[in-house]
């Protein structure tokens, strides 16, 4: 991570329910910025107030990512490392591709428009392949920490009617599913990415294999997108569900406060 601190123009640690964390390029944020806020200007130039633009069908995945892969292919999109010093590095185009891929992979399982998919994938590339795919789909992401015990999956499962886990094959959290899954009748689906086990499917060799064209789904603006559980520190967690237009709300952010351009890197933990 060192060789990279130098040349980021910016630096912002976030901090997500459950822990999902990642580095990666923020120039969507300028593309939204240009097709999806409407800003009035002082006579110096500076921004005095804004309002978003969200059409009925706003989907980020296709309206934001596909639109920019299709305007840009090879804009750099994510800088993905790890502590063993590997680095990827995944352009718009990329993006498009492996998520298509991905949702047609999800399809292919069974997971439509509505599903709730719980996704346990650290700091894993093949997370933002997931939840661009599971937006695209119009199915529910479900963010999890890998620290989960099985009392955690069992309620978590239950309570938000999970049907598919995308999982780490790092650590024990799969071994966690498994010891919960007798309690989790809605569970369908099991996933795992680098790992095999009895059971799961392959991430990689299920997805490698599907089809890589994807026509739209029909999503709505309101309808769910993401579904956060929160700590439960007074109690059992809470749901916390947010519908597409989450995408949109990230721009007040990323422009107003933390000043991203389009070459800005965010570092997400």
């Amino acid at each position: 991570m060192k060789t990279y601190l130098n040349n980021f123009k910016l630096i912002i640690i976030y901090v997500y329910h459950e822990g999902i964390a990642f580095l990666c390029y923020t120039f969507y944020f300028l593309y939204l910025n240009k097709n999806f806020v409407d800003e009035v200007y002082d006579e110096n130039g500076h921004v005095v107030d804004y309002t978003l633009k969200c059409p009925e069908n706003f989907n980020f995945a296709y309206d934001v990512v596909d639109a920019i892969a299709a305007a840009e292919p090879d804009k750099r999109a994510l800088l993905w490392c790890n502590p063993a010093g590997e680095e990827r590095i995944f352009t718009y185009g990329d993006l498009k591709y492996y998520s298509d891929k991905t949702a047609n992979m999800l399809r292919e399982k069974g997971i439509k428009k509505g599903d709730m998919v719980m996704v346990i994938l650290k700091r894993h590339y093949q997370f933002w392949f997931t939840i661009l795919a599971l937006h695209k789909l119009g199915a529910v992401i479900i963010p999890a920490t890998f620290m989960l015990q099985k009392h955690d999956i069992v309620y978590r499962a239950n309570a938000a009617t999970i049907k598919a886990v995308v999982c780490t094959g790092d650590g024990d959290i799969a071994e966690q599913v498994d010891e919960a899954l007798p309690e989790c009748p809605s569970i369908e689906t099991r996933i795992i990415v680098n790992g095999k086990r009895d059971g799961w499917d392959d991430f990689m060799t299920d997805m490698e294999k599907a089809d890589s064209h994807l026509e739209r789904v029909d999503t709505k603006y309101y309808e769910p997108m993401i579904v956060y559980f929160s700590s439960g520190t007074t109690g059992n967690p809470k749901m916390a569900m947010h519908a597409h237009t989450y995408a949109l709300a990230h721009l007040t952010t990323a422009k107003y406060w933390h000043d991203v351009t389009a070459d800005s890197v965010h570092l997400t933990i």
